[in-house]
């Protein structure tokens, strides 16, 4: 009341129109520069998605690789399953495929060798290629 006092205005009089809320074109206009904002963040968001698979991928494979010449160098011969890695102690887990996203999906690599017996190397099973053009049977 001390308000309208000041102002001579009554706070909610039928003639007195307060503009509350947004109109349709300032809601346009922001809806417009979200949408601008997300044709370019979102291409760079997958593509560094799709880059992080491929680093991740090349780790597990680094650690899988590692993790089988220790286990040759301790035990004398390599194992013949993955899983006998994480039986041994030697991991904790089966590293996943982060492209197809399992455990069961590598390529184990047999020694050309016959008195060389068990997984001498781990490639992956996914199939295509990286934004570089490597295909992932390679790595």
């Amino acid at each position: 009341m001390i308000s309208s006092l000041k102002t001579g205005v009554q706070p909610d009089a039928p003639g007195n129109k307060r503009r509350t809320g947004f109109t349709l074109i300032e809601m346009l206009v922001v809806l417009a520069i979200v949408a601008l904002l997300l044709t370019i963040a979102l291409p760079r968001y997958f593509g560094s998605l799709d880059r992080s698979k491929d680093v991740a991928l090349q780790e597990n494979l680094q650690v899988l690789r590692v993790t089988l010449d220790k286990y040759y160098a301790d035990k004398g011969n390599y194992p013949d399953t993955l899983e006998a890695l994480v039986e041994q102690k030697y991991l904790r887990a089966v590293p996943t495929d982060p492209v197809t996203e399992s455990t069961t999906t590598w390529v184990l690599i047999s020694s050309t060798d016959p008195d060389v017996q068990g997984i001498v190397d781990v490639k992956s099973g996914a199939i295509g290629q990286t934004k570089d053009g490597r295909q992932y049977e390679s790595f």
